[in-house]
């Protein structure tokens, strides 16, 4: 039996909801267990410069963990400090590989996940709530008739699993996460596709049957992700 008492295969409980900034083309704050993530999506009618005059649009992200997420209580963070840093590249290329930037135009979306509760997952959380605030975004554009729709798009969702003895266990919580024998970080496209697969050893080596269950977890938790995320698509 796991901490909290799920089964190996067993998601968190996880909810998305319509987020409080007015001014942000998309917002949703997604709850994974006590992990709590605000998503922001912002429009900027300009790309980057190495994209200028080329027709196509751009998906960027920035993470940050604010005070008062953890205990002891977190510093405010600098967004150029490297767990930071790392994090919201992952965030953005997952992003950028569900889209067809051809379609967006010389326009960037900033995806913005500030995470105001920590227990584990809060890179997977940003990246499942991310794509949900994304596709908001780029509905107010199809809203606006700048895109005719919102086809450009294909979900992306993310999930951790986490191996402890011969056990392998999806979707971990800090405590869980604090202990296990190795852990990875699993992105997909709806659809089959994966994205990036993230993991490691932590405190003991792994064999390859290992990291086909791995994989068989991280697309059964990402396929209820998915299903959460369309009827939050659907609902607003």
């Amino acid at each position: 039996m796991r901490i909290d008492g799920r089964k190996n295969d067993e998601l968190r409980a996880v909810d998305i909801q319509r987020g409080p900034m007015e001014y942000a083309a998309g917002c949703v704050i997604i709850s994974t267990g006590n992990t709590k993530v605000l998503c922001s999506a912002s429009i900027d009618e300009r790309v980057p410069g190495f994209l200028s005059g080329s027709g196509q649009g751009w998906i960027t992200a920035e993470y940050s963990m604010l005070p008062g997420s953890t205990i002891p209580r977190t510093s405010r963070e600098n967004r150029r400090r490297g767990r930071s840093q790392e994090i919201q590249r992952l965030i953005g290329r997952s992003l950028r590989a569900g889209a067809d930037l051809s379609k967006l135009g010389e326009r960037t979306v900033t995806i913005d996940c500030d995470v105001l509760q920590a227990d584990g997952g809060t890179r997977t959380a940003s990246i499942t709530g991310g794509y949900v605030a994304l596709h908001f975004a780029i509905q107010e554009l199809v809203v606006k008739g700048v895109l005719p729709n919102t086809l450009m798009l294909k979900n992306v969702a993310a999930t951790s699993i986490g191996t402890s003895g011969d056990q392998v266990l999806l979707d971990l919580c800090y405590e869980e996460d604090a202990t296990a024998g190795a852990d990875f970080n699993v992105v997909m496209a709806e659809g089959g596709e994966f994205i990036e697969i993230q993991g490691g050893a932590e405190q003991s080596t792994f064999d390859r049957a290992t990291l086909e269950k791995v994989l068989d977890l991280g697309e059964i938790g990402i396929e209820k992700l998915f299903t959460l995320q369309n009827k939050m698509i659907r609902d607003i």
